[in-house]
Order: structure tokens, then sequence, then C-alpha cells
């Protein structure tokens, strides 16, 4: 065994060795993973930016001018036909023939109203023009495209509907052209008729309006006006709209009605009596150009045009679906926020009630018994001797291992000139953390195993809190309550406010659903018979303590949290520390649920595990957070394109229940509630890189990337634990001493705990 496991050192130690060769491969790969979450969120925000435009919900300008004198406008026009020709040097007006009837639509289309337009003409054999909006034909081209089929004529009525006497010609051109951008995309055809929004007849023509005319004739097009207004959109009734539409005598006209805008039902029921009853009087119903026996207004498109018209007409309507499905996924994500948030509350509020009973007790007799605390140690230097103070000062005996793991800094040399009564230093070539834990295991002299990292600060209390659950001889793993302990920046309060939230409250929950995922590296006790039960500490993953603590949970051993082991931890100071940190704790986590995977469809502990805390864990900790931003997306939406007033009242609402869930974690953890103060913030600034890292982490798992350990930059800021004392305690634990030597390895399961279960390897 001693053979193998040299063996296994030997080849972990050759794959750090060739680390330079691999590391070279991961930085060429690294930009691309950073830049891809970037990509995605742009891809998103341009997708709602996308939408929004298509919606008029930016660029619209609803504005209507007030009628203006009419001096400047030619009489002849005023009192000339409804169709304007002002492409030449002189303005020409047409009429329709007699009996001869040109049927418009505006505003659309529309997904219910159009079809049944179109439906009615096509019953009757009737051609009509629709004069389309850039908005509608982008998101629906299929009507569009109907249209052309069936013969009818298309004609531009700008993109986002504006008065366009108020606005430039640059506008002008940009209406006309995306008007038409949409119309190439959705039937393949550009046309030369046009109507502006809000006109009517073409005496109503002014001296505002004669000049954007003017150059819209200038442009290549024929401006259509109407002679008579069914005045649909007021919903009249069947008989007004029939009889408003209907010109006197046998004259021809151009006809305005609408297939958008509105309820179009009393309009669909007039179409249905009046072509008829006009045919009957001889009229035929037929496309402008036909009555004016023109060249079709039509001209087919090809190449670049018509594939930038295609990719147009793809891109609105990739946006439509997705806000579809960003819809669900924010109704999803609303559930899951509030049920979780509704689950902490209650779970917490009662793992506090029975923990904190005086007749509460683990067992039915205190631990007493001395502890083993493993400090992994590399290069902390700034840390290690607060650290180990701590833990001499304390109030339970120890013994104290520091594994130094090939550190280059003198941490080693600093703990041994210190001189602490049981505490000793146990060296080794640089392995990693998994590996310093498990070689200190082998040193350990006693059953209950603490486990800490190098830069945290234990309360004297800690220790023996920490340990008391195992009493209960079917407590496998106990996780303290972590604090951070430099949370005087605001960077650092953020973090103090997660840690109490997101991290303790949690624990409490877990604890009660018998689903603990991860026992904090900063403070955690085990069974070593549990531990070697499990495979002891695995670099299989970069989170080794969620790893091992999902293989205690499978192999029937509880894990429990201790609120009162307090222990102070140093947390990342500036934002590239804190990405690297979670970007390792969430990847890790993925790993580790994939590890552990099997348990899902297996028996026993490990199916009760797999079936309802993996599922469970992955809801929470993985799913959860990836939709969560569509909270703070859908905010910026409504902010530039909804009611803001309505919008604010949603977000201050789900910051409320936030608010109450961190004060309800303060106040069970005993903390001052100023650091919520900040808590608007964090939820626009904080939770916005935590959505980034997770997001980089899916990615780094599909891709199938792989990540090394990423040590954070030590300030050694701590000094003794800042936290309140529980227990004075009698001054520093002599301590038990180096004990018998090292442990030859796991062997069978001989301690105490629960029946066998299945296990990991």
């Amino acid at each position: 065994m001693a053979r193998a496991q040299h063996a296994q050192h030997a080849h972990r130690g050759a794959g750090r060795r060739s680390r330079t060769s691999r590391s070279r491969g991961r930085r060429a790969r690294l930009p691309l993973r950073y830049l891809l979450p970037s990509l995605l969120l742009v891809a998103i925000v341009a997708m709602l930016l996308l939408r929004g435009y298509v919606h008029s919900e930016f660029l619209a300008d609803h504005r209507v001018r007030p009628p203006a004198p009419v001096h400047e406008v030619p009489e002849k026009i005023l009192g000339g036909g409804p169709v304007l020709d002002a492409r030449g040097e002189k303005p020409v007006s047409h009429r329709v023939p007699d009996k001869t009837m040109v049927l418009t639509f505006d505003d659309g289309p529309d997904p219910e109203w159009t079809p049944k337009v179109l439906d009615k003409l096509k019953k009757h054999r009737a051609h009509g023009v629709f004069f389309v909006t850039g908005t509608m034909a982008s998101r629906y081209p299929d009507l569009v495209r109907r249209m052309v089929d069936e013969g009818h004529e298309v004609g531009l009525h700008t993109f986002n509907h504006p008065d366009l006497s108020f606005q430039s010609r640059k506008r002008i051109d940009w209406e006309l052209a995306q008007n038409q951008l949409a119309l190439e995309g959705a039937a393949g055809v550009r046309t030369s008729l046009f109507r502006p929004p809000y006109s009517s007849k073409a005496d109503a023509l002014d001296n505002k309006s004669w000049p954007v005319t003017r150059y819209i004739g200038q442009r290549g097009y024929i401006t259509a006006f109407i002679d008579t207004d069914s005045e649909d959109w007021k919903r009249p009734g069947v008989d007004e709209i029939i009889r408003r539409a209907t010109p006197q005598g046998n004259k021809g006209a151009v006809v305005l009605m609408h297939d958008s805008g509105g309820n179009r039902a009393q309009t669909v029921a007039a179409l249905d009596r009046f072509l008829p009853d006009m045919a009957e009087r001889g009229y035929r119903f037929t496309n402008l150009t036909e009555a004016l026996d023109a060249p079709s207004a039509h001209t087919p498109v090809s190449g670049f045009e018509h594939w930038k018209g295609k990719a147009w007409v793809f891109a609105v309507g990739v946006s439509e679906r997705a806000m579809g499905f960003l819809v669900v996924g924010l109704a999803v994500i609303g559930v899951l926020v509030f049920g979780r948030f509704g689950l902490m509350l209650v779970l917490s509020g009662l793992h506090a009630r029975r923990v904190r009973k005086r007749t509460f007790q683990w067992g039915r007799c205190p631990v007493t018994e001395p502890v083993s605390v493993l400090v992994p140690a590399y290069n902390e230097r700034e840390c290690i001797a607060n650290t180990v103070r701590s833990l001499v000062a304390g109030d339970h005996p120890v013994e104290v291992i520091v594994i130094d793991d090939g550190s280059t800094d003198g941490t080693a040399d600093l703990v041994e000139d210190l001189r602490l009564p049981g505490v000793r230093v146990v060296r080794q070539a640089n392995a990693g953390k998994p590996a310093a834990l498990n070689n200190g295991l082998r040193h350990a002299s006693y059953e209950l195993i603490v486990m800490m990292d190098g830069d945290t600060v234990f309360e004297p209390s800690t220790v023996r809190e920490l340990v008391q659950p195992f009493a209960d001889p079917r407590v496998g793993a106990v996780a303290g309550n972590a604090k951070v302990g430099n949370r005087d920046s605001l960077i650092g309060a953020w973090q103090h406010i997660e840690y109490v939230m997101g991290f303790n409250l949690d624990r409490r929950m877990y604890d009660l659903l018998g689903c603990m995922p991860t026992i904090p590296g900063a403070v955690g006790a085990f069974r070593r018979t549990a531990l070697w039960r499990a495979g002891g500490m695995s670099d299989d993953t970069l989170a080794e303590d969620t790893d091992v603590t999902m293989a205690l949970h499978r192999d029937g051993w509880r894990v429990v949290y201790a609120e009162n082991a307090r222990a102070w931890t140093e947390a990342p100071e500036s934002v590239q520390q804190l990405w690297s940190q979670r970007y390792r704790w969430s990847y890790g986590t993925m790993q580790a649920i994939w590890k552990h995977r099997r348990a899902v469809i297996e028996r026993g502990p490990s199916g009760r595990f797999g079936r309802i805390g993996l599922p469970f864990v992955s809801l929470f900790m993985v799913f959860a957070p990836l939709l969560a931003p569509l909270i703070d997306i859908f905010l910026l939406y409504g902010l530039v394109f909804g009611e803001t007033g309505k919008t604010l009242l949603a977000w201050g609402a789900v910051l409320a229940v936030q608010g109450v869930c961190a004060a309800y974690a303060f106040r069970l953890d005993r903390e001052r509630m100023t650091p919520l103060l900040s808590l608007p913030l964090q939820q626009v600034l904080y939770r916005q890189l935590m959505y980034v890292v997770l997001l980089q982490s899916w990615i780094t798992a599909l891709t199938g990337g792989r990540l090394r350990w990423q040590k954070l930059r030590r300030t050694g800021s701590l000094g003794a634990a800042p936290g309140p004392k529980t227990a004075a305690g009698p001054g520093p634990a002599a301590g038990p001493g180096p004990g018998p030597g090292p442990v030859a390895g796991p062997g069978p399961a001989t301690g105490p705990g629960p029946a066998e279960g299945v296990g990991v390897r």
C-alpha cells in the first residue's frame, strides 16, 4: 500500500511538473472562457433591445401635430385625387376610375385580425392594398408573404408610425429603409407605395406635411391618401363602417380600413357585407396600380438585399422567441427564489428553535475527548501564526497538525519557531490541499478530526462547539459557522452578507432536510472512520469539501450544522481574487454533483441522497443561480422600455423579500444589521459578478475545460478572533502531544456509525 501511495503521489507530482505545459494551453483557452459569458450576456441584451425596437418601445414618436396653414400647397393638389405622384418635377395627382374600389388596410399585419381580413378578401375574390409598418412586418413576416402570394399589394407605412412632419430627413430615410428591409425579408419584394401615418385625404395637406410628401416623392414613392374613411378604429358598428366607406354614386374610391391596432371584429364583419353588396352594384376591388393602369408597385429583390432582409427577419424572430423563453425562465426563477426564501425562513427558524432549546443535546454525554486539528498551509506566513495561536487558546484539548504543502515563504519554519504546545508541523512536497489533508489524517492521533484553513481564526469555544454533535453516533461530519473577518471594506461587507444569509441560513435549512451539501473548509469536523470509509479527501474535483460531504451522505452518515462553532476567515479583498475563488467553488460543485450522479439510481442511503439531496442541491446551487440574472435583465428592460413605476415596484418587492431573509439571518446569527444598508447595492453590483462567475463555470464544464487550484493573496489582517468570546477558557491548552504516529491507512470500518451503506470509490 505504501508503494501504491508513493506511486500515486509520484504521478500527481509528475502531473504538477507538467503544469507549465498544460497552463500554456489553458492560457490559450482562458480568454475565450472569459469572453463567452460576456458574449452571451451581450447577446441577451441585444435580443431585448431588438425586441424593444420592433415593439416601438423606444425610438417611437407618438406626437400628433395640429393643422397648419395650407398656402404653400398647390391648389391642384388640394383639389386633386387621393394618389399623389411627386417623383417628377411637377407633382401629379390621380383618381380611381368609377366603379373601382381600392380597399386599403393600415397598421398591420396583426396575427389575429389580418388573417381574417385576408380570408374575407379571398372569399369574395377581392384584392386590396396593405400599408404595413416595419415593426409588425418584422414580427409577422408570414402574413406579409401571404398578402403578396394572394395577389394583394403592399405599401410602406413607416417603421415606427411617427408623424413625419416632426422628423428630420435622416429619420425619414431611416423609417423608409427599415420598412423596406422588413418587407424584403418577409416577401422578397420592394414597393413604391407609401402612406404617411396620421394622414387622410389630399385636401388635408398643409405647409408642414407638403414638404415631407415632396421629399418622399423624390425618394421614388407614390403617396396614397384616401377618398373615404370607414373610421373603423372608432368601432362605430358594422352599419356605420359600411356607410362611411361607401362612395357617393358610382365614383371610384380609395377606402381606409385597419387590420391592426385593436379589436377589428367589426371591420371583418363589415367586409363580409360590404364586398358582396358593392360587387352587386358593379364595383371591382383591385390593387392600386391596377386601378390606375400602372406597373406593379412590387419589385422583386435578390442577392445581398434579399439575404439582408431575411437576416433581419430571422434576428427579429429569434428575439421574439427568446423573449418567450426568458419570460418562462423569469417565471421559473420567481417560483424558485420565493420558494427557496420560504423554505429558508421556515426551516431555519425550526432549526434554531430546536438546537436552542434548553433541553436539546446531541447525545447523553458531552464530547470531551481530544481532537486532532488539521491545518493545511501553502505560503500562509501572513496568517498562520494567528491561526495556531487561536487553536491552542481554545477550551478543548487539541493536537494541532500544520501540514506544510511545499511552502516557499517559510510557513513551516515560522510555526516551529513559535514553539507552541501541542502544535507540530508535517512537511511535504507540494501536492495540493486534498493530499495535505490526507497526509494530516495519517498523522492524526484521534478519531475526531477538525479541518480548517490556514487563514482562519477560531474562537476559544469553536472546537468544543464543533465536536459536540459527535455525541450522536450517527453524525459523520459537522459544518461550522464561517464568518468574514475582514468586513470593513465594501466588498468584504457584501461577502459578510453572503456568508450570513447565503451560507449559514442555507446550512440550517439543509440540516433539517438532511442534505447538507458542503462542510466548509474554514471550519468543519469529521469522524476519521467516516472519512476513511468515504475514501478520504479526493482531488477528483476542485471542491474537495463538497465532494467528501456528498460521499458521507451516500455512506449513510448524518451531516449537521453547529451554529456556535464560529470561525473567522479572511475573505478575498479584490474582485480578481473573489472571481478566482468563486469560479473554483462553483465549478468544483458542478464536478462533485456530476461525480456523484449515480446516487440517483442507487439504493439505500446513497439512493436517498441521490433522489432527494442531489436534485435539491443542483436546483438551488447550480440551476437557480443560472436563471437569477433574468430578474435584473427584466429590471433594466422595464426601466428602459416599460412602465418605470411598476418595474421599480416589482423589483423593490423582490429586494424587500431578500431584505427580510437577510435581516432574519442576521438576527439568528446575532449580527449587527448595519451591513444590510449596502444590500441594494450588493444586488445591483456584487450579484452580477456571481452570475458571470457561475456562467463561466457552466461554459467551462460544457466545453470540458479544466481548472487548477488558485492561491489567494493573504494579508494576515485577522488577529485574535473578532467575534464574541462565549467562554473564557482556562488558557492555552497543553494539548495531547504528538500522539502515536502515522496511521497506516483506512483499513476496515470498525468505529461507530450507521449500518453499512454504499461506499464511494
